[in-house]
């Protein structure tokens, strides 16, 4: 099923999402699929659970034909470098920002199947692993702009 994409100023977007239990539940299982669904017509990269009104630890990344479903995701480490690149949101249509984030990250997180992975990431990947799990700690992309403006003088 097609899920509406919740659109800022919605609470529910700088809420920090609860932590999945049992990620092979029928209901996550039900969410996962929607949400794929969901950010394909939506032509997007990522999509947080807060995103289609579900307040749990869960997004995915479809990136270069792969899909990245994470499942309680945290950032195990970060480069001290980084980057300062545009950003968009499903939750702001329309709106491009430049957000400067770390140009590396590990994550760790448990797979569909409820596997622990740890995926090392940088480019794209990196920043859409940072962006999706901001939005799981209720961070918005908008809180990073003004200190991207800042570090960029």
């Amino acid at each position: 099923m097609i899920l509406p994409i919740i659109t800022y100023p919605n609470p529910i977007l700088k809420k920090k999402s609860e932590k999945i239990k049992d990620p092979q539940s029928p209901e996550i299982k039900e969410l996962i699929f929607d949400m794929l669904e969901t950010l394909k017509i939506n032509n997007g990269l990522g999509l947080a659970a807060p995103q289609v009104g579900s307040s749990v630890r869960l997004c995915i990344i479809r990136l270069d034909g792969k899909t990245y479903i994470l499942i309680n995701p945290k950032i195990k480490s970060k480069s001290w470098s980084k980057e300062i690149c545009e950003e968009g949101c499903l939750s702001f249509p329309g709106k491009f920002i430049p957000v400067k984030r770390n140009k590396k990250v590990k994550v760790q997180a448990l797979d569909r199947n409820g596997q622990e992975i740890i995926i090392s990431a940088e480019g794209i990947l990196s920043r859409a692993f940072q962006h999706e799990i901001d939005h799981l700690d209720g961070i918005l992309f908008i809180s990073k702009e003004a200190n991207a403006r800042k570090n960029n003088k």
